[in-house]
């Protein structure tokens, strides 16, 4: 059995803000820094989602508004992938374009 490793690492100011967030994949020997994380898993025993929500001091709120509205989009593509419920997906979608028209001024296409 092959395993591959996602590794985060976070630098934090002297009061525990996050200043820096660094991660990497074995796979594909990637290494970045971002500004902001959201990290899922599913907890098979509790039968609930925990998560790790993580932005930098320096992420402004137009940014944020940005990265959320690209999420709300891309967990719908994955939903319809995983479940094959493409007209939930559609209503996530355009959930998502309301939230981009409404945060951003995104026209929807």
């Amino acid at each position: 059995m092959r395993t591959s490793e996602i590794r985060f690492t976070v630098t934090l100011d002297e009061n525990q803000v996050p200043e820096r967030i660094d991660w990497q994949a074995e796979d594909g020997d990637t290494k970045s820094t971002c500004k902001s994380a959201l990290i899922s898993v599913w907890d098979e025993r509790e039968q609930n989602a925990l998560r790790i929500d993580l932005w930098t001091k320096e992420m402004t709120t137009d940014e944020m508004k940005s990265f959320f509205h690209r999420q709300l989009l891309t967990m719908a593509d994955t939903f319809e992938r995983a479940t094959g419920e493409k007209d939930m997906a559609k209503h996530m979608r355009a959930f998502g374009h309301y939230f981009g028209e409404e945060m951003l001024g995104i026209e929807p296409v």
